[in-house]
């Protein structure tokens, strides 16, 4: 029995009594602060004090339902453990009085409930078999919001470690192809698949070589790498040792933005843990296999997502990509050969190693398999965090897992990929989510970034957004991107502003391709997808902003006229009120006029009213 076998025993049995006593855990994820779960955490300590109840009182990571935040787990022995989402220090008095005290859930704030050995509770859902989690497969994020991701106990009570222990005992192109029947492929966006690219490195000259993980996200509305990093650590730690042995590398290096900085605390205290106890740094396990990690803090630019400028930042030169070939397998950091996988795709290894390829590959599709973590945002019910199986429709995703559009309002489209996807129409819901799926249809995969919009938004807008975004991120090396985003930018306000001519639609075509096909890296390359898809699926916007002067979303300001329908307008005077400008006149109990010359156009008018009598034009 080895070492770790031995410390593994002693550790699942205190991580069983652990699991039961009755306890407390609060979700301390970036989301659960930012929404006051430490103020939670400590009344609920407060409030265990003092009624004297012998509660163990814990913290984990986000569970995925960042709708719901702060987020409590409550369980007492051989029960259900309950879920409560939008707990507040002003209820965490009722929650305790009623779970703990008097041993029954308040079903009124459970969002779901985690089946124990006894009957589940009535009335409150029972995660995997309805809700938010019924379609979701939870692997990547199995620990997510279940574990302490501060202990290194906990990972291996779970079946951490037992990969690289695994690893260390097989031939390394054993490895390297198990990882390839897996069909496992890049999650950071471009879906390369993983085991030919280790493969690469593998077979590449030189002594020296290193292992690189990916942790720049900066898409907007993305936040799947960060909520991994936060609540399962170790998993990417020892997904990348699993690589550096099987490429021959004794070096890694994580590059995470620094506006992680809980995710840089809890990958350093993991990093500490682990050569503690023997599990990282030299003879690993007494292998002889010698391998470190360290943490490089980026300063947010979105081009070091892309490897090469990835590298030269690490290097400490400034952050712009390289001309490739040589690709990094070959002549990556220092000119070493390099292997280089962003966050999710390394958190996969260990279950990979653990359960075999064939186990992965099972999950999804023919050319996409396993599952995917994708974040949901825009105007949905349910924002947050979900793993699905590769091959789910998108529609699935918005009205099972994400809880349809806010407001009872129409879906519009769907934003895939961040500012390097494309936006996807209604008659796309059926569309089954994989790598050449999207693609096919204009979008990609990204790093899994889902931002849903309503028949509010303007596509013109929308398009202009993420525009703005990859022209401010555009390092400036290559002309393609530094002056083709730029002019592509400027077409687009004009439009929006009213100024646009018809002419405008064929060049806002031609130069987008221009630019996708010639600029140096990807960010360049995929910067025109916002122009291409919504020109491709929403062309009928662009005309009426072009040709009606018009908004259809009714959101371009300078495109909209404000007007009183006096036939509504009790003349009670709340729009002369909300008005900054003094643009609305009127007596009182007579219908009153906007003017139009002085209007601003801010649109404060419209909800101050109570009879829906100001209107959009």
């Amino acid at each position: 029995m080895s070492n770790l076998q031995q410390m593994r025993s002693g550790i699942e049995e205190s991580y069983k009594g652990k699991l039961n006593r009755a306890r407390v855990v609060v979700g301390l994820g970036t989301c659960g602060i930012a929404a006051g779960g430490n103020k939670v955490m400590e009344s609920i300590k407060s409030e265990v004090a003092s009624k004297g109840l012998d509660v163990d009182i814990d913290f984990t990571s986000c569970i995925g339902m960042c709708f719901a935040e702060p987020v409590v787990e409550i369980s007492l022995p051989g029960q259900s453990s309950v879920i409560y989402g939008g707990v507040f220090p002003e209820n965490v008095s009722q929650l305790i009085d009623g779970h703990l005290v008097a041993k029954k859930p308040v079903t009124e704030m459970a969002q779901i409930q985690i089946p124990g050995d006894a009957t589940p509770y009535e009335g409150i859902p029972v995660m995997d078999k309805s809700g938010y989690y019924a379609k979701q497969v939870r692997s990547v994020t199995s620990r997510l919001g279940r574990t302490n991701p501060e202990s290194i106990e906990d990972y291996i009570a779970t079946g951490g470690y037992a990969a690289i222990e695994k690893a260390i005992a097989m031939e390394r192109l054993d490895i390297i192809n198990e990882v390839k029947k897996s069909g496992l492929r890049g999650r950071g966006g471009g879906g390369f698949p993983t085991g030919t690219k280790w493969q690469f490195v593998h077979d590449a000259a030189g002594s020296k070589k290193y292992i690189v993980c990916n942790a720049d996200e900066g898409d907007p509305g993305a936040f799947m790498d960060r909520s991994v990093l936060e609540g399962d650590p170790h998993a990417v730690l020892e997904g990348m040792m699993v690589a550096g042995y099987a490429i021959g590398a004794d070096e890694g290096i994580i590059y995470c933005r620094a506006e992680y900085p809980l995710a840089i605390k809890r990958l350093n205290l993991a990093i500490e843990k682990a050569e503690e106890m023997g599990l990282m740094g030299e003879n690993i396990l007494g292998s002889g296999f010698n391998f470190k990690i360290r943490i490089k803090a980026g300063a947010g630019a979105f081009v070091c997502g892309e490897e090469t400028a990835l590298l030269n930042s690490i290097e400490g030169k400034r952050g712009m990509p390289r001309v490739r070939p040589p690709f990094p397998a070959h002549k990556g950091l220092w000119q070493k050969p390099t292997c280089l996988n962003n966050v999710e795709t390394f958190a996969n290894i260990p279950f990979i190693i653990r359960n075999g390829g064939d186990w992965y590959a099972a999950m999804g599709t023919e050319k996409s398999k396993g599952s995917k973590v994708f974040c949901l945002t825009g105007k949905i019910n349910h924002t947050g965090l979900c793993e699905v199986p590769m091959g789910i429709t998108m529609g699935e995703i918005l009205n099972d897992i994400a809880g349809g559009i806010l407001g009872g309002k129409k879906f519009k489209a769907v934003q895939s990929g961040g500012p390097s996807g494309g936006c996807l129409p209604t008659d796309k819901l059926d569309l089954p989510i994989d790598y050449d799926s999207l693609i096919s249809a204009g979008a990609m995969m990204g790093s899994g970034g889902l931002v849903f919009m309503d028949e509010e938004t303007c596509m013109v807008d929308v398009s202009k957004f993420f525009l703005n975004f990859t022209q401010l991120e555009s390092c400036g090396k290559c002309t393609p991107c530094r002056e083709g985003t730029k002019r592509l930018l400027e077409i687009l306000e004009r439009i929006c502003v009213g100024a646009g001519v018809p002419e405008d639609i064929d060049t806002l075509e031609r130069l987008a391709k221009v630019i996708k096909s010639s600029a140096l890296c990807a960010l360049g390359q995929t910067a025109p997808n916002p122009v291409m898809t919504t020109l491709r699926y929403f062309r009928d916007e662009y005309e009426a902003h072009i040709v009606d002067k018009k908004c259809p979303a009714g959101l371009c300001a300078e495109l909209l006229t404000f007007c009183v329908v006096k036939d509504k307008c009790v003349g009670c005077g709340l729009c002369i009120k909300a008005c900054p400008v003094g643009a609305i006149k009127g007596e009182k109990k007579q219908a009153h006029v906007i003017d139009g010359k002085a209007c601003i156009k801010c649109g404060a008018c419209v909800p101050s009213c109570k009879f829906n009598a100001i209107i959009k034009a």
